[in-house]
């Protein structure tokens, strides 16, 4: 038999080759063109991308591809997309695991005007909503708080047994919740005697100033002493549901004249009511002609028990009153021969519609 021997010097040649090939193959395939490759009918179904894909241009057309197999480990944070064509990708394998936090979704277009049919027409719905169809004898439709109504409270209309005169206390409104003109008017009438009718009556522009307060302006007249005056006031509800007004009137002779009132409604059952009111006058100088001192000159109160009728529209009720003078109208009075103090069982109804 014979024997060959090879040198070392060839097998190390040989060795060397093979190490180089890889490395030439990687050469090559990092200067090789892929913008014209067609991948169209590649199958990609089983490959594996889970490496490292950063430098990798998918710019060109990819309608085809598919993309059903896993991609759970595939990295798209450094992927170009931008130009990429996904109008054919079929992207219904499993994608569960896919890492979509770095992609930029900023270029990306989609043309919604193709997706719903086009633009709408330009008269596709009427500036009025109503569609070509006409409101009829009820004309167009308003909201609520737009539409201008009415309404009239009587808030005292009572007698009072120890004086024989009857209180009153009503209003009327016609406006919006925005706007309004109100027309009130608050006094008493004797029913003895010379049956005079001592009214305050006031004419005013009224508008809310916010949640829980009302503000009115206008013009007032005097019956007792017989003035007219500029009136402006504040109406509203307090905290704990306390009713309060002020109204403050400024007569022609530079007298103002100061009306503070209040009235709580405690309900002890569905229907009946035990209503506590009081009310405080004062002046800003004297006029003994009308029994006027400067300050507080009279306090009122009283204490109503009434039960709600006809859709609580309807309350008739029975009270106690007391009133009082204060400071030196309390003396004036005395010179004139007039109580200073005054108190009387009463009996009335308070109604609104």
């Amino acid at each position: 038999m014979k024997k060959y021997k090879v040198g070392l010097s060839f097998i190390g040649m040989s060795s060397l080759l093979l190490l180089m090939s890889p490395l030439a193959n990687a050469a090559e395939m990092s200067n090789m063109d892929h913008s014209s490759m067609d991948m169209s009918g590649m199958d990609m179904s089983g490959m594996d991308m889970s490496g490292d894909m950063s430098g990798m241009d998918m710019s060109g057309d990819m309608s085809e591809m598919d993309m059903s197999g896993d991609m759970s480990e595939m990295d798209h944070s450094k992927m170009d997309m931008s130009n990429m064509d996904h109008s054919g990708m079929d992207m219904s394998g499993d994608m569960s695991g896919m890492d979509m936090a770095g992609m930029d979704h900023g270029s990306m277009s989609m043309d919604t005007a193709s997706m719903q049919g086009g633009d709408a027409p330009a008269d596709a719905r009427s500036s009025d909503y109503s569609n070509g169809v006409t409101y009829g004898q009820y004309d167009k439709p308003v909201m609520m708080g737009s539409a201008p109504l009415w309404g009239v409270s009587v808030g005292t209309l009572g007698y009072q047994f120890e004086d024989d005169q009857i209180d009153f206390e009503a209003e009327g409104w016609y406006g919006t919740d925005s706007n309004r003109v109100t027309l009130r008017s608050e006094g008493s009438a004797q029913t003895e005697g010379d049956k005079e009718i001592d009214s305050l009556t006031s004419l005013a522009y009224w508008k809310p100033l916010g949640i829980y307060w009302n503000g009115e302006a206008g013009v007032a007249y005097n019956t007792e002493n017989d003035k007219s005056a500029i009136m402006a006031g504040i109406v509203g509800t307090a905290p704990y549901f306390v009713e309060t007004d002020a109204r403050a009137y400024v007569y022609t002779d530079g007298q103002v004249q100061l009306d503070l009132g209040t009235a709580y409604e405690w309900r002890l059952a569905q229907r009946w009511i035990v209503r506590p009111e009081v009310q405080l006058t004062a002046f800003s100088k004297d006029d003994t002609d009308n029994g006027i001192t400067k300050g507080f000159n009279e306090l009122e109160t009283e204490v109503r028990l009434a039960y709600e009728t006809l859709s609580r529209q309807l309350s008739p009720y029975v009270g106690f009153s007391y009133a009082s003078a204060l400071g030196d109208a309390r003396d004036l009075r005395r010179q004139e021969n007039v109580a200073v103090d005054s108190s009387s069982v009463t009996a009335g109804v308070m109604f609104w519609f």
